[in-house]
């Protein structure tokens, strides 16, 4: 049997609760099964900036942590239960700050092989005021990048 060609050790996906980051959680977990390598499953959450200026105080620290680490846990629980992990390494990260500028510390950090993403997943809005994390991921990253649907 031919040796492959891409040595694969660390595959980072990009998990945002959307369809796509679910999509790019399965076709990471494929391309690591197939590859024996480390999953490392990643969920950055944006801190909400000024909302509370419309309805009143900001929430204390302890609340807003808790609430971001909430959701972080409920986004990565979902997808893991999603997902045939057998015979995969898995590695679970939840942070919190820019999606985008995070990912790409972290793929450097753990030198990923490959990161896959999904193509969208903010809403409108977002991409607006604060680009695509798919974009400033592909212009950025220093390794390849797999945009899936």
């Amino acid at each position: 049997m031919k040796e492959p060609v891409w040595d694969v050790h660390n595959v980072v996906a990009g998990i945002d609760g959307s369809d796509q980051s679910r999509h790019a959680a399965t076709v990471s977990a494929d391309i690591a099964r197939k590859n024996g390598a480390t999953l490392h499953l990643v969920t950055i959450v944006r801190p909400p900036e000024g909302w509370w200026g419309i309805v009143g105080s900001p929430p204390t620290p302890s609340a807003l942590s808790k609430s971001l680490t909430d959701a972080q846990r409920e986004i990565l629980d979902s997808v893991v239960a999603e997902l045939d992990l057998r015979e995969i390494e898995v590695i679970q990260v939840e942070d919190v700050g820019d999606p985008a500028r995070m990912l790409l510390e972290y793929a450097d950090k753990v030198d990923a092989d490959v990161m896959v993403i999904g193509r969208r997943g903010a809403g409108l809005i977002e991409r607006i005021m604060l680009g695509s994390v798919a974009n400033r991921v592909v212009h950025d990253a220093q390794c390849p990048v797999l945009l899936v649907p």
